[in-house]
């Protein structure tokens, strides 16, 4: 798509270094440069105010990604790609059946009620909790590594959902300043919401997090 439109070598595209890997090969592919920016710390998706501070005269595009079942600030993007010439696309994830996305918005109702400890998920418009991602507060990656070992002896499928941005990768290594990326990879865990999940299942979820009550002493 990048290569269709005109974007080649000597030209830089701006995406998220939060994840999606396969956007920035894409970059790389059609032979241009990948420039990061930084996230919304509450949607986890490109931040309008960071692209546009990454902006060069070699920016020819923008790749937004949208994060966890949470849809980025498109309208915003949009009207920044038309200020600056720029083409915006748009990577989403896959959309789930009315019925199963409904029964996700349930059960991460539920453990919004529930849940001590770990800072929840910002609902916003339209989520669809493709994965309900909380917060692990405390001394950042190491809490948050201790956080989800605990829960996994206690049978909670939980999963880290960026081991390591994009621009910590050998390949793609930047030395550019993104605060709010670095932190949601060091705190972020992403906790089971399937719709298969019995009441009693999600009851136990919540009571393995509230008795690690999310803040752990600091690793050493």
């Amino acid at each position: 798509m990048l290569r269709a439109a005109g974007v080649g070598v000597g030209d830089e595209v701006v995406v998220p270094a939060f994840g999606n890997v396969e956007v920035a090969q894409a970059v790389t592919l059609a032979g241009a440069l990948p420039v990061f920016a930084d996230i919304d710390p509450l949607t986890y998706c490109l931040d309008p105010a960071a692209v546009a501070a990454a902006l060069t005269h070699r920016t020819a595009a923008v790749v937004v990604v949208h994060r966890f079942g949470r849809r980025a600030d498109i309208r915003r993007m949009h009207a920044l790609g038309q200020r600056h010439q720029l083409l915006v696309l748009e990577h989403g994830e896959p959309e789930a059946p009315y019925d199963e996305t409904a029964q996700r918005r349930e059960r991460a109702a539920y453990l919004d009620a529930k849940l001590k400890g770990v800072r929840t998920p910002d609902g916003g418009d339209g989520h669809t909790y493709q994965q309900y991602v909380v917060r692990v507060p405390g001394n950042g990656r190491p809490d948050r590594d201790a956080f989800a070992r605990a829960l996994r002896t206690k049978g909670v499928d939980c999963r880290v959902p960026v081991k390591t941005p994009l621009h910590r990768l050998p390949e793609y290594r930047r030395n550019v300043s993104l605060p709010q990326t670095e932190l949601a990879a060091d705190e972020t865990l992403a906790l089971p919401v399937e719709a298969t999940l019995t009441k009693r299942e999600m009851q136990r979820i919540a009571a393995a997090c509230n008795t690690l009550g999310g803040l752990l002493q600091p690793a050493f």
